[in-house]
C-alpha cells in the first residue's frame, strides 16, 4: 500500500519535508538564542550599572571609545563650562521635561558634553542655571552618542536656536564652536537645584521590542517545522485513503491515471 512513496512525486515532497524540517528548527534556534543574547546582556548591563555606582571614576580617555562594555561606567574629567544647550522633550520620573546640556571643554581640545540634570516643563533658557566658572572637574556616567528616534530619542527638526533634539556628535556639531568627543556625560549629582538624569543602557541590551520580535520569530519558525509535518501526514493519509479506494473499485480509472501523475490536493 505504501509503495506509492517511491515515486518520482513522493520523493519530491519527501525531500522537501527533509530540508525544510532542519531548516525551520535551525532558523528557530538562532532567533532563540539572539533572544538569549539581549536577555543577558540586559541582564550584564543592570549588573554593570549597579557596580558602576560604587566603582571609583576613571578618566574619560581611558575609556573611550563608548561600547558595551564602557558604557554607563563613572568616568570623570576637567576643563571650562562653554555653551549652554537645552534638550527638550524628556521625561523623568513619569514627567515631562528637558535637559541642560553644557559643553565642557578640555584640555584635549574638545569638548566633552554633559547633562548637568532636568527640569520640568517646557525647554526655557531662562529656567536654566548657570554653569559653574573657572576650572572645574566632573565626574558621572559615560554615555554613547544618541541616534534620533531611539529610545525616546526626539528626531524633530525646527527646533528654536540654544536647543537640540538629540544628544550627538552629529547633532551638535552644527550648533557649538568646539571638536565634540563621540560620547557625553550625565552628572552623578545634577547641579543648582535640578535633578539628576540616569545613565541608560547601551543601545542593544535592552527587553526592547527588537527582544520580544526575535522571541516570536522563534515560535513562528517551529510552528512552520510543526505545519510541514502535519501536511505532510495529511498527505499520506488522504494517498492512503486514495490507494484504498482504488483497490475496491471506488475510484475511476481516469483518475486514478490523473492522480497518480499529479500531487494530491489539500
Amino acid at each position: 500500500m505504501y509503495r506509492f512513496l517511491l515515486t518520482s512525486r513522493w520523493w519530491g515532497i519527501n525531500v522537501f519535508v527533509l530540508l525544510a524540517i532542519p531548516f525551520c528548527i535551525f532558523m528557530g534556534s538562532w532567533q532563540l538564542s539572539r533572544f538569549e543574547g539581549r536577555v543577558q546582556d540586559h541582564r550584564a548591563a543592570t549588573e554593570q550599572a549597579a557596580s558602576d555606582r560604587r566603582e571609583a571614576a576613571r578618566p574619560l580617555a581611558k575609556m573611550l571609545p563608548v561600547d558595551k562594555t564602557t558604557s554607563g561606567r563613572r568616568v570623570t574629567a576637567s576643563g571650562r563650562y562653554g555653551k549652554q544647550l537645552l534638550v527638550p522633550g524628556r521625561e523623568l520620573d513619569g514627567r515631562s521635561g528637558f535637559y541642560v546640556l553644557t559643553l565642557l571643554s578640555t584640555d584635549s581640545g574638545r569638548a566633552l558634553p554633559v547633562v548637568r540634570g532636568w527640569l520640568p516643563g517646557t525647554a526655557d533658557a531662562a529656567k536654566a542655571p548657570a554653569a559653574p566658572a573657572g576650572e572645574v572637574t566632573v565626574t558621572g556616567a559615560l554615555q554613547a552618542s544618541e541616534t534620533p528616534g531611539d529610545n525616546g530619542v526626539g528626531d524633530e527638526g525646527g527646533l528654536p536656536a540654544g536647543q537640540t533634539a538629540a544628544i550627538s556628535s552629529a547633532s551638535l556639531v552644527n550648533l557649538v564652536p568646539y571638536r565634540l568627543y563621540d560620547a557625553w556625560v550625565t552628572l552623578d549629582k545634577a547641579d543648582a537645584g535640578m535633578k539628576a538624569v540616569p545613565a541608560t543602557a547601551p543601545n542593544g541590551t535592552g527587553l526592547d521590542l527588537k527582544a520580544f520580535q526575535n522571541l516570536g520569530y522563534t515560535g513562528e519558525w517551529f510552528v512552520f517545522a510543526g505545519f510541514v509535518v502535519f501536511m505532510w501526514f495529511r498527505l499520506l493519509r488522504r494517498e492512503v485513503e486514495f490507494q484504498r479506494d482504488a483497490a475496491l473499485g471506488l475510484v475511476p480509472e481516469e483518475e486514478q491515471e490523473t492522480a497518480s501523475s499529479t500531487p494530491t490536493a489539500v
